[in-house]
């Protein structure tokens, strides 16, 4: 049997000849996921020996990920705003940039709003990571992907979230008006999508292509959220790398109100928000 440390540094050995990128730090979920303990852990067992049984399993693991399938898949959760969601093949990975778009939603209401629309919800970390934070709001997850919509129940199931499920090609089966609507939509442009990393190309197209020019999807967001929106209300986007300031552009020529863009954490303006216009009070009903 091998010590613990030993294969860490062959199993990194074996990542890094196949090109992934982090090679130490996937090398260390995989067997600590094999192991059933904390990452960090590993650092206080390097001298432990680990069974065949385990190295057999941790095997078929490192060969999976040398082919590139994402670490996530492979553990099967991943981690998003402090919750724990289940992560496969139905619906994009939850990614870091996207826990900033959340964070940026919540410190724009001093008060929860009353009814919430998270639109192609993928996983649901979204709207979930929102409905844990407001629970006394109405929130609505929505996706055309009735995959996407089981992997959003069962997460929801899990964190005991109050949600609703509609499945719905963006806002064909959507009903009423909501106080914020956020989105993270297709935007990858067609042509793009046989460039992509293997671990993207694993997600599921429907959830990457955004059209000739990424945008296709985004356009009819925005023209056919209008209706859907209370005054004043906020529609919050995550977008490509290169999209923020066309997006915020696009919405002002549409009618939208204080359209800006904002930065993750690698300083790309990825997100855009903007306010549906301010609708006049309808006038009171005179007496026949």
């Amino acid at each position: 049997m091998k010590q613990l440390l030993e294969i860490i540094q062959s199993g990194t050995a074996y990542l890094e000849k196949r090109k992934i990128e982090e090679a130490r730090l996937n090398m260390e979920h995989l067997l600590a996921h094999v192991l059933g303990c904390r990452r960090l852990d590993l650092y206080l067992r390097f001298n432990e020996t680990v069974p065949e049984t385990d190295l057999v399993t941790l095997r078929e693991l490192l060969r999976r990920r040398g082919e590139g399938e994402p670490l996530q898949h492979l553990l099967g959760t991943v981690e998003f705003c402090g919750h724990e969601f289940i992560s496969d093949h139905r619906a994009l990975i939850p990614r870091p940039e996207t826990e900033t778009l959340v964070e940026l939603i919540l410190k724009k209401f001093a008060t929860p709003p009353a009814r919430v629309l998270d639109m192609a919800t993928g996983s649901g970390c979204i709207g979930l990571s929102l409905a844990k934070a407001w629970p006394l709001s109405e929130i609505i997850l929505a996706d055309i992907s009735e995959d996407a919509l089981d992997l959003a129940r069962l997460n929801a199931s899990r964190l005991s979230a109050n949600i609703k499920l509609l499945r719905s090609d963006l806002f064909e089966k959507i009903t009423g008006t909501f106080d914020l609507i956020v989105a993270n939509l297709p935007y990858i442009p067609t042509a793009e999508i046989a460039t992509l990393s293997p671990e993207v190309k694993r997600d599921p197209v429907l959830a990457l292509d955004g059209g000739p020019d990424g945008l296709r999807i985004i356009e009819r967001f925005l023209t056919d959220a209008l209706p859907h929106l209370n005054s004043n209300a906020l529609i919050a986007l995550e977008v490509g790398h290169d999209q923020g300031a066309p997006v915020a552009t696009r919405s002002t020529e549409l009618g939208y109100l204080n359209a800006t863009t904002a930065a993750d954490l690698t300083g790309i303006h990825r997100f855009v928000f903007a306010n549906a216009p301010i609708k006049e009070p309808m006038p009171p009903v005179a007496d026949a």
